[in-house]
């Protein structure tokens, strides 16, 4: 418990900074989600690469076609499971194998056995047996899976009928992706379904999204393995929100460091970043619908550096957000 009280505590301070309320803060934070969750996979293409092949179309050199379909196939399902999050639509078998069929529609395979033929692509359930690798325990039987399924998402949604705690809902998403990597419904992509159920129930609740990050795979390996040989849920889900306290302490003192750096570059004699921020709010005084991008291409700088000025004068309370993302418009309050 005390560890939940812990990510609780490090959400509120999160959110308390306004990092999660930072332009574009949902987009590359989903981006940061689906590199870590392909690269645990093996996928070896970065953030930035992402970024290029989701907003520019541009494909990384030297990363193969599976790896760069791989990242584009699991942001369609994140972009669908977040659509049906935000309805607070039931999660159902069926629902459950599109979000499959999305996640495998490029990389899947037809398979043809002497129960008939099936299709990871297609989001088919599995009709052969299969094993945590060589020499490895074998998952549930394959004639098991579609009433276990079953049973899933009526547990899943009963849950979900249920006035619980932030800590709880937490608590919910971590033990959903245990359930559902260890039925293993599909033969390929049970991983990435499982960490996308965790996120589905985290984005339907508003909370902050867990993500797994790819230097842990070892350790996030090794706390499915322990969790199911000792039958005990509370060693996932201690990792699981130790591993998501981690990833929120270095966002925010990373976002802390980079205040500090703004303040003093504020103090201090004219610079480059003095400038460029001057630039900025005359850009924002003419044009208060401009984007990221379009004040980046006039001020000579990356999309992400006019973000960090962004939340940094936001932060000083030098500019306001009013309206959506999209849509919305830049106000200057002082300066």
């Amino acid at each position: 418990m005390a560890k939940n009280d812990h990510l609780i505590a490090l959400t509120e301070r999160y959110r308390e900074l306004g990092i999660d309320a930072q332009i574009d803060y949902e987009k590359f934070y989903l981006y940061s989600i689906i590199t870590h969750s392909t690269a645990i996979e093996g996928s070896t293409v970065t953030e930035i690469e992402n970024q290029l092949l989701f907003d520019e179309g541009i494909t990384a050199k030297g990363r193969t076609l599976v790896e760069q379909m791989m990242n584009l196939d699991l942001k369609q399902a994140y972009e669908e499971s977040i659509r049906l999050a935000r309805q607070h639509a039931p999660i159902t078998v069926d629902v459950l194998k599109s979000l499959s069929r999305l996640v495998m529609q490029h990389t899947g395979t037809t398979y043809k056995t002497a129960l008939g033929e099936f299709s990871s692509a297609n989001g088919d359930l599995r009709l052969v047996n299969v094993s945590a690798g060589v020499g490895g325990k074998s998952y549930l039987s394959y004639q098991k899976v579609p009433t276990r399924l079953k049973e899933f998402c009526d547990w899943i949604n009963e849950m979900r009928s249920r006035a619980l705690s932030a800590a709880e809902r937490y608590e919910l998403s971590f033990e959903a992706h245990y359930r559902l990597v260890t039925i293993h419904p599909w033969v390929d992509g049970n991983g990435r379904m499982a960490r996308l159920i965790m996120n589905h129930i985290q984005f339907e609740y508003g909370l902050i999204p867990a993500k797994i990050l790819k230097e842990d795979k070892a350790s996030y390996i090794n706390a499915l393995i322990a969790t199911r040989e000792q039958e005990d849920l509370s060693i996932f889900k201690d990792f699981m929100a130790g591993e998501m306290a981690k990833t929120l302490s270095d966002d925010i003192a990373a976002f802390l460091a980079s205040t500090e750096a703004f303040v003093k570059e504020k103090t201090s004699p004219r610079g480059k970043g003095t400038k460029r921020r001057e630039m900025i709010l005359d850009l924002l005084r003419e044009h208060p619908e401009f984007s990221a991008s379009k004040l980046a291409a006039a001020v000579g700088i990356t999309a992400k550096g006019v973000e960090r000025h962004l939340a940094h004068l936001k932060a000083a309370g030098i500019i306001r957000r009013e309206g959506p993302a999209k849509g919305g418009k830049w106000v200057v309050v002082s300066g």
